[in-house]
């Protein structure tokens, strides 16, 4: 039986264009379809050690993305994995959101083959694209029997789902996974692991919702930043537009101003389910004791929305 590597195409960057040639910036995204992004890179059937197969399921900025695209992608991505031909998965994306993606991902499908997203800071049409490289990498690391779980990879880094962020407007090394560092490399077509060994993947913990999430509702869960000044005012005005949940960026280890603090007392009052992260882009918070939320448990702001959408999901 001949195993595949299923490449889906989302748009972003790494299929954008620009009018000037050589240009950066300034181009527009998702503007070459994952057909001809495939066709470009020479060398991608031996990486993948087998057939490539294609799948468009979306052509978008992935400023844009929303929550149809993640249904169908998380979708799809289940579809493919159940079949024994597939080795793994490479999802092309932007880099605004992809870090939520994975996320996502991460926490609806059964990862125990590679589910592998890569991206670029660079257009297809730039002098010195970087897609191409980084399709390359992502093709070799699907295809790595030891790889598994929800992977990031780019500018030759693999980060995990949990970790990965982009803390970078601009250089082709945009993405970190913070203290943790990242899960490994890939190198000259071949993977080298951190620690000498591949993770393990984690079962996903939110599973259940993924054969009806395209036709689910999903909660409205926003994020509030707790800054000098801060008069919870939005948290109110939150509460009186239904929002479901609110995930709050705290200051250092969790501290809230103390005005924005008592509007999320309201909010959690009124049945408002709230979280609180930390915006500071490395360490992790302590678990938080004694007060009326809960902390989110490591992750970044965005992620830890992601995780309370699911939850409030998945409640009865």
């Amino acid at each position: 039986m001949q195993r595949k590597i299923v490449v889906l195409g989302t748009g972003g960057t790494i299929a954008g264009t620009s009018g000037e040639a050589g240009a950066n910036v300034g181009y527009t995204a998702a503007q070459i379809g994952v057909q001809q992004l495939l066709a470009a890179v020479p060398g991608l059937e031996r990486a993948a050690g087998g057939a490539i197969e294609a799948e468009q399921i979306a052509q978008i900025d992935s400023k844009d993305m929303d929550f149809a695209i993640w249904a169908r992608l998380a979708q799809r991505c289940a579809a493919h994995l159940a079949d024994a031909r597939v080795a793994g998965i490479v999802i092309t994306h932007g880099t605004d959101t992809l870090e939520e993606t994975a996320w996502l991902l991460h926490g609806l499908i059964d990862a125990a083959k590679p589910v592998v997203l890569t991206c670029a800071m660079r257009p297809a049409t730039a002098l010195v694209p970087d897609g191409p490289q980084n399709l390359l990498d992502a093709v070799t690391l699907a295809a790595e029997p030891s790889a598994r779980g929800v992977l990031v990879v780019a500018a030759g880094l693999v980060h995990g789902a949990r970790e990965v962020s982009k803390v970078h407007p601009l250089r082709l090394a945009a993405f970190a996974s913070g203290d943790a560092g990242p899960l490994g490399w890939v190198e000259a077509g071949r993977v080298r692991w951190a620690h000498g060994r591949a993770p393990e993947a984690l079962a996903p913990s939110h599973a259940a919702l993924l054969p009806g999430l395209d036709a689910r509702a999903w909660p409205r869960v926003e994020i509030v930043l707790s800054h000098a000044g801060a008069d919870g005012a939005l948290v109110d005005w939150l509460v009186d537009k239904g929002v479901r949940g609110i995930v709050v960026a705290a200051t250092g280890n969790g501290t809230l101003h103390r005005g924005l603090e008592a509007a999320l007392a309201r909010a959690v009052a009124a049945g408002v389910a709230v979280r609180v992260a930390s915006r500071c882009p490395e360490g992790r918070m302590l678990e938080i004791h004694d007060a009326p939320w809960r902390d989110a448990d490591g992750l970044s702001p965005v992620k830890a929305r992601i995780s309370l959408m699911l939850e409030l999901m998945q409640a009865p």
